[in-house]
């Protein structure tokens, strides 16, 4: 009987963490309007969000084309879907404190989708399919995507920090022409020289999708399963998100043909997502990776991935860290950033959650000063 009381005992105090906090469940979410905010600013948070809306065309396929209309041989090549207004939530301890637009929509979230592909480099990494992040990725991955001197060396982790300078074509995609520099011309961009694997940041989305296809290969299913299983059945979110690749991304894997999907959507494709699931990603975060009595994804990991990388002190794994020193905002605070003004905005310290969607990117900051400057300290 005592040892029956002291299992009981232990069972209780391990699962408290899970259970002094409030997680929504699936398909209802708890509010407490301005729960800890001055109720005049934080309207007026609202109002700002609402006003500032991206300028760019509500057709993603013409936006999509002239935002990168720099970029050779650009073209949409996955789906795509018009887009709605702005639409935001601010969550506080677990709980709704605030709501503007249509939280509903399921819209794409371009590179918001690679901190959703980064955590499921989490779920290969936990599980010990990938042990060691800076181990060369050849050694998982021998098609020749990986071959070279230069190629040979790339790692896991230079891949999750976008710095391997990865050089070759994928789906039909070459790694320069994807965001090109202002200066020079095809030659210039085709024959440059190659920075060492580690050292230089460079935002490129062939590299990225070069993740998602490796990851493809060690884990052998489709990861939008694993995303699914792993992550967002376990937070509640609804069934009404997909991600997607490019039409001729398929992938031969132990027989079967199977989609590798994108991490942004510059030329269609990524993640298509409402705003509540965004939130519940972001909660799941700030919740240092567990969900009621769940350690989804460990807090080493998260650690990891919100920490500045060499090649770049403002990123992470795929992660974006906001400066230290925004007036009026505390330091450590974390986001996910996708074109359009898409953002997922992470405080672990004050179980703050900030998501917002077409908000012109030039204004985050002095959003989430906004934001800080509502909240009742």
């Amino acid at each position: 009987m005592r040892l029956i009381f002291l299992l009981t005992l232990l069972s209780i105090c391990v699962s408290l963490p899970g259970q002094e906090r409030y997680f929504p469940e699936r398909g209802e979410w708890q509010e407490k309007p301005s729960e800890g905010f001055d109720t005049d600013l934080l309207n007026g948070v609202m109002e700002f969000a609402l006003e500032n809306e991206y300028e760019g065309s509500r057709d993603l396929k013409i936006a999509i084309l002239e935002g990168f209309a720099s970029e050779p041989y650009h073209d949409i090549e996955g789906p795509v879907r018009e887009r709605g207004g702005p639409a935001g939530l601010i969550i506080k301890d677990g709980y709704i404190a605030a709501s503007w637009g249509d939280l509903s929509k399921v819209d794409m979230t371009f590179s918001v989708t690679k901190s959703y592909l980064s955590t499921v480099a989490a779920v290969a990494w936990q599980a010990g399919t990938i042990p060691d992040l800076t181990e060369p990725v050849r050694n998982y991955v021998w098609d020749g995507s990986f071959d070279g001197r230069h190629n040979g060396k790339i790692t896991w982790e230079h891949l999750l920090t976008q710095s391997s300078d990865w050089s070759g074509r994928l789906f039909g995609m070459d790694d320069w022409a994807d965001r090109p520099p202002s200066e020079g011309d095809l030659d210039d961009w085709k024959y440059r020289d190659l920075n060492e694997p580690g050292t230089v940041f460079e935002y490129n989305d062939v590299r990225v999708n070069l993740l998602a296809y490796s990851l493809l290969h060690v884990l052998r299913e489709p990861l939008p399963q694993v995303l699914k299983r792993e992550i967002m059945d376990p937070i509640g979110a609804s069934s009404t998100w997909r991600w997607f690749g490019y039409d001729n991304a398929w992938v031969d894997i132990d027989g079967l043909s199977m989609k590798s999907v994108t991490g942004g959507g510059h030329s269609g494709g990524g993640v298509f997502v409402n705003t509540y699931d965004q939130a519940r990603f972001g909660l799941l975060f700030a919740r240092d990776g567990r969900w009621k009595d769940h350690q989804l994804i460990i807090p080493e990991w998260i650690d990891m991935a919100t920490r500045p990388s060499p090649a770049m002190d403002s990123y992470g794994y795929m992660w974006w860290l906001l400066p230290d020193d925004l007036e009026g905002v505390p330091g450590g605070l974390y986001y996910a950033a996708g074109f359009g003004g898409n953002f997922i905005v992470v405080d672990q310290e004050n179980d703050l959650v900030i998501v917002t969607r077409w908000l012109a990117p030039s204004k985050l900051r002095d959003f989430v000063k906004q934001v800080y400057s509502a909240l009742d300290k």
